[in-house]
């Protein structure tokens, strides 16, 4: 033991093996230090830089009890290099045994110039396999630690985004709180900030419980795979990972100067272990027959909403870096014929167009078990549902299918060949997380848990439909590596109310263009709905990422709804900042939403959206020093809906339910 210590403190110049001591501790290479305390059984990790100091320990369910690193009789820490996807770095694992434990392993990696470590840890049988559903990395005793005096708040992230569900931003006035895969813990003044989250998503949808502690005022945190509630839509238990050696899922934990950036960077991390589906084209702008026409949809209308497009909006800067619009059918195409399919997207082409079209993989509308499946007609519809407690499992209308049957890849081919005989480069893909429930068993027996098979139905989607542009509708955020985009939010159409659900999306979620090429903001509406609400709607697009118009453009469309397209999805500097970017939040502290919005471009351009969710007009000023910009030096400031120039110092009106949309720059 004596020659091992020897051999490893030449190698590393900064490694301690100590067993029994009072505490064992590693120099870090950078700014971390990460030690294990013998009396508090726990893993410290600090960073003199920003006053960080993180207490935490590991948890996991095993035969029926949950266990923790801190009953292991024995420990030992070891330090080495470690080169992987992230780059260089160093390795700190502390491994814990004990004669009635399975060997523990919990490794945390760090790099260079980073502000954030990751860990995980293993579980080893002593014979045999062992399994378990749930494996905590992170159970922190307090997590505001870090983070100074002041007023701090909380991020709640759903699982997905259907029930139009929302995102939320705490008030650290809870008792508990559960966000999913990631949160962020933040001073709304100084904007430190403290991001924990999963990076891996190839089995377990994990978690994020925030608490407060029994005759404490501090906040303890856990992040764990395992997650399994109406949230994540299940109804059973998670799966449990199981072999002679198990994994937890990799966590982030980073403490930033600013929350935003912290967000942006845990979304860069996951996208390093699976990056974004590649695109060489520009981001879609367009229209989706969603929006108005819905199930009316027919052959007729969709060449005339082309011929509109080509006459009215393509000429008036409404089409992308490629000079393309989409022009998506959504539910409803399969009234069309083949042949009718192919003569749509042949007029699509011939109109400077790419064509898209709709479909939903993993769920079952017509919900008739003894239904034959057309695309594989050696099985029922009872064939392939995922069962919980021995039931179909109801979803938004429709019974949830299981992704790893073959029958689903039968229809894949099927669909995907349809599609493609046709010319068909965009797919809409919805209500996919019909295929990440839980179930009592899948039909490869390989597969274990929800996300797993969800993983498993989302490479059969890539490998069919993986030449085309996918754009998921209604799907959980983790994995993201299969599609080029995400509708950010659930449905919405014309009114405010449509603006500031997306918006509270783009509010907390904004980050998830790290994750995707692009967030979706939905079709955009603009029928029914006054001016103000127009700009508002249309911004809203703009500052999330795909631009997709809804309303009806064929001849017996709404004339309202053509004149203000003419009007609203026409203007030259609006549509320019339609590039995908997601803007950030200028705040974080919103009750409901945020309300402004900002943007550098890195040519010393800072655009800033303020929307007015409200029946009354309000002013402010314009908050130069929180959007980065020095308020003691002279800017231009141009308003490019009113296309009018602006005092950067005056007072600034935003009408009721309406937006101003503002350009700065230095004098």
């Amino acid at each position: 033991m004596k020659h091992f210590l020897k051999s490893i403190l030449q190698l590393t110049s900064a490694v301690a093996l100590l067993l029994g001591a009072q505490a064992a501790k590693a120099a870090a290479p950078g700014p971390w230090k990460i030690s294990y305390d013998k009396a508090s059984k726990s893993v410290q990790i600090t960073r003199a830089a920003g006053s960080v100091h993180i207490q935490l320990y590991a948890t996991y369910k095993w035969d029926g009890r949950l266990v923790t690193t801190r009953e292991y009789a024995g420990s030992t820490l070891l330090q080495k290099p470690v080169r992987d996807a992230f780059g260089k770095g160093t390795l700190v694992q502390v491994i814990f045994r004990d004669d009635q434990l399975p060997t523990l392993v919990q490794s945390f990696y760090q790099y260079a110039g980073k502000d954030y470590v990751l860990t995980d840890f293993t579980l080893e049988s002593k014979s045999g396999t062992i399994a378990s559903n749930y494996m905590a990395p992170v159970n922190m005793v307090d997590m505001t630690q870090s983070l100074g005096t002041g007023y701090l708040r909380a991020l709640f992230v759903p699982f997905d985004n259907d029930k139009w569900v929302r995102f939320q931003s705490h008030p650290l006035d809870f008792n508990s709180l559960t966000s999913y895969e990631t949160t962020a813990v933040f001073n709304t003044t100084t904007r430190k900030g403290l991001v924990v989250g999963a990076v891996d998503h190839d089995f377990w949808k994990s978690a994020v419980v925030m608490h407060k502690t029994e005759n404490d005022p501090t906040y303890a945190l856990t992040c764990y795979g395992g997650a399994a509630d109406s949230t994540t839509r299940d109804l059973l238990p998670h799966g449990a990972r199981e072999g002679h050696i198990i994994q937890s899922p990799k966590v982030m934990i980073g403490v930033f100067n600013d929350w935003r950036t912290g967000m942006e960077t845990f979304g860069a991390a996951n996208a390093v272990l699976t990056p974004r589906k590649a695109w060489s084209k520009a981001m879609p702008m367009g229209w989706n027959s969603w929006g108005v026409l819905q199930f009316k949809i027919n052959y007729q209308k969709a060449l005339e909403v082309s011929d509109f497009f080509k006459t009215y909006l393509q000429p008036q800067h409404f089409a992308n870096a490629d000079n393309e619009v989409v022009i998506g059918l959504d539910s409803g195409w399969d009234s069309f014929t083949e042949e009718q399919l192919k003569s749509f997207v042949g007029h699509c082409k011939a109109n400077g167009q790419m064509a898209g079209i709709y479909w939903t993989p993993f769920a079952d509308w017509g919900k008739n078990p003894e239904g034959t499946i057309k695309e594989a007609p050696a099985y029922k519809f009872k064939d392939v549902y995922l069962y919980a407690h021995g039931q179909p499992q109801d979803l938004d209308g429709a019974y949830a299918i299981d992704p790893t049957h073959p029958a689903i890849a039968a229809r894949m081919k099927a669909v995907s060949a349809l599609f493609h005989r046709c010319g068909f480069q965009y797919v809409k893909v919805d209500f996919m997380a019909h295929g990440a429930m839980g179930a009592d068993k899948w039909y490869n027996p390989t597969v274990k848990s929800g996300i797993q098979a969800y993983n498993y139905g989302m490479q059969l989607l890539d490998q069919y439909f993986g030449d085309m542009y996918i754009n998921l509708s209604i799907a959980p955020i983790f994995p993201a590596q299969y599609a080029q985009s995400r509708r950010i939010a659930c449905d919405a159409w014309n009114k405010m109310k449509d603006t500031e659900y997306t918006l509270n999306a783009v509010s907390y979620g904004w980050w998830i263009n790290q994750l995707y090429r692009y967030n979706d903001a939905d079709h955009v509406v603009l029928q029914k709905a006054t001016e103000g609400e127009n700009r508002a709607r249309v911004t809203s697009a703009v500052i999330t990422g795909l631009f997709i118009s809804g309303d009806d453009f064929s001849k017996e469309g709404s004339e309202e709804g053509k004149e203000k397209a003419k009007q609203f999805l026409t203007n030259e500097a609006v549509n320019a900042l339609a590039q995908g970017h997601s803007f950030r939040p200028v705040e974080g502290n919103g009750e409901r939403s945020e309300e402004q919005f900002t943007l550098s471009d890195g040519h010393g351009n800072t655009y800033y959206a303020i929307f007015n969710y409200s029946e009354n007009a309000r002013t402010l000023k314009i908050p130069l020093e929180r959007l980065g910009l020095d308020p003691s030096k002279p800017y231009q400031v141009r308003d490019l809906w009113s296309k009018t120039g602006i005092d950067a110092a005056a007072t600034l009106t935003v009408p009721a339910k309406d937006v101003r949309l503002l350009k700065i720059n230095a004098q």
